[in-house]
């Protein structure tokens, strides 16, 4: 209930806010008030609220729980600074991120009932029932770009009632004392739809969304409008649709998490082995050392097993690297950078309309590099949706030729626009002779439609249609004679052969997805009333009179024509109404349409009544051509093993055509058909048979599914939103596949929303789709380099991403683990505490993130000449368990070889001076050393394309390494902090020592070559298909000749100039 400027009455009845709108939102004060909070923090809250936030995280809280247990002297070898500062960074960055992403902004002072005033270019504050406008016949003119990023405007229109009361003079007192009640439906997302009544002056009046300006718009073209507040704050639709969405995750992301808990059970493991080792070595051999190595208290009791519990948990803390602090942020990292590039590619810019791709997700890249199914509205997204008045069909007559026909001259129509062409001169002929049917033809498509008329100079109509089709119609009309000049909420004026008739316009029976027909019941200056009434061929046919029979073979036989060509068809017909029986059915009407609950399905009764026994005049043919590059875009990604589906609301005819446009269609293919059944049974007996109607019922959903993924080319034609939906959930349920969804529309959301990723096409029917969508561009032939490059790429570069990193944190930590077998599982660290704690933030973060941004194996062009290169991560054969296995082993050779080599040289290996290099300062500043400079050969090595970054990257980190290392070892750092640096001097006198060198080259050496030799073996016998496609090995005396003539050698695998030349 809202009452008109009383806030008392209003604040009686608060409404009820979403769940998902609570949780997105801070709440309201008062919901009856305009005052949102869309912030999440404020200075006060922000730091308690993010860090709450960011340790529900299972990795944060890990890392905070190992920092308390750090703070625990009898367990922590370790200063707490080695955990705390990748920590603080982690939470530091991600902090930062979530205070950019926070704004607020207020519009507090309106509250529900009140009577507010809005000017030209105004944004509107609330849900705004309008009331008056300076604008003819109570007129506005809104832009929704804020809602759904449609830049077109939008018109509203005030109710015919409101309208004749106010429309002689509307001054400040008059339209602030103004005392109407509204009873509406309660607040919802639903942008399109609303359901509500108005009770003024003893009357009630029905309300629906196009009497309402919505919070978020803008006022247009108009000087100023009155409105009273129906909704506001977080009751607007604007803010009901700030709910949470759901959230889409990748393989790779469920994955990691699956590893990680792996990882930390190794970690356990390890945790457990050591324990035992130090309960024995306690119990054997620590009594020898117990007169100079006092035990502590418990030990001095004969309670080893209380020292084997306490090294437990000091392992833990020294091996608690192997869970990577830093790997979600570097993932996050890598990811917004992969998104950047998509915004950047100039490749996907459009620039006939200025619109360059976008990535509205960083989530998903890498899941571009494995979809399997593609899922295709055919209309504006393998079409340009630029309609144009093709053929028809009038009273049994086909009326259009070919374009080689010259076209018709409309030059005896100064209202005519110049753009339109039609090639079949018998159809004017037809008109200036007043036919009667041909006249009503073209009567019905001026008359029947929502299409705004703008003329802003004599005789320049441009017209506002909310699809092409419409647009396409009235033009059609207005060439042929029947010009829409304009239109009031109660009348409709054409312009007929030059004369100006006035329709009085007595009901709009809208369209929608259900009904799929749309009528209109006018009167004409006669005193005539007639309901005219457009829509899909089968829902007209079913409601026409018995008489039309014949009638109705014929103008089936053309439509059948029409699809064949590809063209949009609708069935037009009429009616002649008596003037009792209107007038009974429109009390009726009026009734329903002030009903709250259940108003549609009411209406959709009423409408049902009285479009029955129908005469038939005939049908509209309108053409829609294909994009640009549809069908080579179609025949690549088929190459690519990618199975694309066209869902279509369209006749079975038109999108086979289209079907065979685009390459998906063949002759040499086996066609199925899809038919309908009476019953289930019936329709399970089709399947099996290869046909497919009403499959979408539960029971045969699966026989569905396995009959079209025996197929090459799937269509399914006559389909709905929701139908469209139900087959990508099918396919995404049951075939454990990577889907994709693409569409340009409103009807395309729940499809594009079902999917693991949404792609939307900027077109003409509006932005729902994009705003809807997780990446979007303006053409379909962008797809292709979406998947083939960009998100192939960006598999490619997380896998070998993940690959390294958990390598080198394995070979980094793993040293600990062999270590404990010499020094009695005291749980002392091999390494400085300052070499723990900046390994992975300095040492080593930079170039694994230029190899996640950069690097690619083959470039963009050959990504497109083979498009089977596509295949490996369909399969996911790139990371995956397996893989993480190789890395582990991999990375657990590597930590046995640093230190055992190193270990082994020690009894061998002599100063210049002959004496021992046997310290253990000494010892770790050899394995730190080897291990970084093993990891910056391992990453040159599995970098397969160098760039600048690339470059400085690797070799940076190595010379801050150094740097670093020499810094924290000199004397004036231990002077100042004698405890924290306590390496003096080691750095100089180790590694100024040339046999100290032979022993890290020697660990390098042996720590690369058995990689190398198995990569080089593996590419020889077992060739990937990226090395069938694009690189063959060459033997060892070609490697040694290239790399003697070329000192920058990029990778062991070389192009082989007859394979790049030969066309696949």
């Amino acid at each position: 209930h809202v009452r008109a400027n009383d806030r008392d009455y209003n604040e009686k009845f608060p409404y009820a806010v979403s769940e998902n709108t609570k949780h997105m939102l801070s709440q309201c004060i008062n919901d009856t008030d305009n005052h949102i909070r869309t912030c999440k923090y404020n200075v006060f809250t922000f730091l308690p609220i993010n860090l709450f936030e960011q340790f529900q995280r299972a990795a944060n809280a890990y890392f905070l729980v190992l920092l308390i247990l750090q703070l625990i002297p009898e367990i922590s070898s370790l200063s707490w600074v080695t955990t705390t500062v990748p920590l603080v960074m982690v939470l530091l960055i991600t902090a930062v991120k979530d205070a950019t992403d926070d704004y607020n902004e207020k519009w507090m002072n309106v509250r529900v009932g009140d009577i507010i005033k809005l000017e030209n270019n105004h944004f509107v504050t609330a849900d705004i029932l309008l009331l008056s406008s300076s604008e003819p016949y109570g007129l506005c003119y809104i832009e929704t770009a804020e809602l759904d990023g449609y830049t077109s405007m939008v018109d509203v229109l005030m109710l015919p009632a409101v309208l004749t009361a106010w429309l002689p003079v509307v001054n400040r007192c008059q339209i602030f004392s103004y005392s109407g009640e509204v009873i509406c439906e309660p607040p919802n997302n639903k942008l399109d739809k609303f359901t509500g009544t108005l009770y003024w002056r003893d009357n009630k009046y029905p309300l629906d969304n196009e009497k309402m300006l919505l919070r978020g718009c803008v006022l247009r073209n108009t000087e100023w409008c009155f409105g009273m507040v129906v909704f506001a704050g977080l009751q607007t639709k604007l803010m009901q649709n700030c709910g949470r969405t759901k959230f889409k995750r990748t393989s790779i992301d469920k994955l990691m998490n699956t590893l990680v808990l792996w990882i930390f059970g190794f970690l356990v493991c390890m945790g457990v082995i050591l324990a035992i080792g130090n309960t024995i070595w306690e119990q054997k051999v620590g009594r020898s050392f117990s007169v100079y190595l006092l035990w502590d208290e418990p030990i001095r009791n004969n309670n080893v097993v209380f020292s084997g519990f306490l090294t437990f948990w000091s392992y833990i803390i020294i091996l608690n690297t192997m869970v990577p602090i830093s790997l979600y942020v570097s993932v996050e990292v890598i990811r917004l950078g992969h998104s950047y590039f998509i915004n950047w590619d100039r490749k996907m810019y459009y620039i006939q309309k200025d619109t360059p791709a976008e990535a509205r997700t960083t989530t998903l890249n890498e899941e571009l590099g494995q979809v399997e199914f593609i899922f295709s509205d055919k209309t504006g997204t393998l079409t340009q949706n630029i309609m144009v008045f093709n053929k028809c069909s009038i009273n049994g007559k086909s009326y259009g030729t070919s374009s080689r026909t010259a076209c018709v001259d409309f030059s005896f129509n100064p209202l005519s626009d110049r753009k339109f062409k039609f090639h079949d001169h018998s159809l004017l002929e037809a008109i200036k002779m007043e036919e009667p049917s041909v006249q009503d033809f073209f009567r019905l498509l001026a008359l029947c439609h929502t299409v705004m008329p703008e003329e802003k100079n004599e005789g320049d109509l441009v017209y506002q249609a909310q699809s092409p089709d419409e647009g396409a119609l009235v033009t059609a009309a207005r060439n042929f004679g029947f010009v829409f000049r304009s239109r009031t909420p109660e009348t409709v004026t054409l312009y007929e052969m030059g004369t100006a008739v006035n329709y009085q316009l007595l009901a709009i029976l809208d369209f929608n997805n259900v009904r799929k027909r749309m009528s209109v019941i006018v009167r004409n200056p006669a005193g005539h009333i007639k309901l005219y009434c457009k829509g899909a061929d089968t829902i007209i046919f079913d409601r026409l009179d018995p008489s039309n029979h014949v009638l109705m073979n014929t103008t089936s036989e053309h439509l059948y024509e029409f699809a064949g060509e590809g063209l949009r068809t609708l069935a037009l017909a009429y009616k002649d109404l008596d003037e009792n029986v209107l007038e009974e059915w429109m009390k009726r009407l009026l009734y329903a349409s002030t009903v709250i609950e259940n108003r549609e399905e009411g209406l959709a009764d009423l409408y049902e009544e009285i479009e029955t026994g129908l005469m038939l005049l005939g049908a509209t043919a309108v053409e829609d051509k294909l994009q640009e590059g549809v069908p080579e875009t179609i025949a690549c990604l088929t190459l690519a093993n990618i199975k694309i589906w066209v869902l279509t609301g369209d006749k079975l005819e038109t999108a086979m055509n289209i079907g065979y446009s685009c390459n998906m269609l063949r002759d040499d293919m086996n066609e199925v058909f899809i038919i309908s059944g009476h019953s289930v049974l019936e329709v399970q007996q089709q399947l099996r048979l290869g046909l497919m109607a009403h499959a979408l019922e539960p029971e045969l959903e699966q026989v569905l599914l396995e009959t079209a993924c025996l197929c090459k080319t799937v269509i399914c034609c006559r389909v709905t939103p929701m139908q469209k939906a139900q087959v990508v959930e099918l396919v995404k349920t049951n075939k454990m596949a990577v889907t994709l969804a693409i569409g340009d529309g409103a009807n395309d959301v729940s499809m594009i929303k079902t999917a693991h990723i949404g792609v939307g096409i900027s077109g003409q029917e509006g932005m729902q789709a994009v705003l809807a969508s997780d990446y979007s561009f303006a053409q379909f032939r962008y797809l292709q380099r979406l998947l083939l490059v960009h998100g192939r790429w960006s598999y490619f570069r997380m896998c070998n991403f993940l690959f390294y990193f958990f390598y080198k944190n394995f070979a980094f930590t793993l040293v600990h683990f062999w270590f404990g077998f010499f020094c009695g599982f005291s749980a002392q660290t091999v390494y400085d505490q300052w070499f723990i704690t900046l390994f992975n933030i300095v040492y080593t973060s930079l170039p694994v993130l230029a190899m996640g941004l950069f690097d690619q194996d083959v470039n963009e062009a050959n990504s497109h000449r083979y498009p089977s290169l596509y295949r490996p991560g369909q399969l996911n054969v790139l990371f995956n368990k397996r893989q993480f296995f190789l890395c582990t082993l991999q990375g657990v050779g590597t930590s046995f070889l640093l230190f055992f080599i190193p270990y082994g040289a020690f009894c061998l290996v002599a100063r210049d001076d002959g004496s021992h290099i046997s310290d253990q300062q000494a010892f770790a500043v050899i394995i730190s050393t080897s291990l970084v400079i093993v990891v910056s050969v391992q990453i040159g090595l599995d970098t397969y394309y160098w760039t600048a970054v690339n470059h400085v990257f690797v070799w940076g980190s190595l010379a801050v390494y150094f740097a670093i290392l020499f810094a924290m070892h000199s004397d004036g750092l231990f002077s100042i902090f004698p405890s924290h640096f306590p390496f003096i001097g080691t750095a100089r006198n180790c590694l100024t020592q040339k046999s100290v060198w032979l022993v890290i080259m020697l660990t390098t050496v042996a720590c690369v070559m058995p990689g190398l030799a198995v990569r080089f073996l593996k590419t020889d016998l077992y060739p990937t298909l990226t090395d069938k496609k694009v690189f063959i090995p060459l033997d060892l005396f070609h490697i040694l000749l290239c790399y003697s003539l070329n000192s920058k050698w990029i990778t062991y695998f070389f192009s082989h100039p007859s394979i790049l030349n030969t066309p696949y």
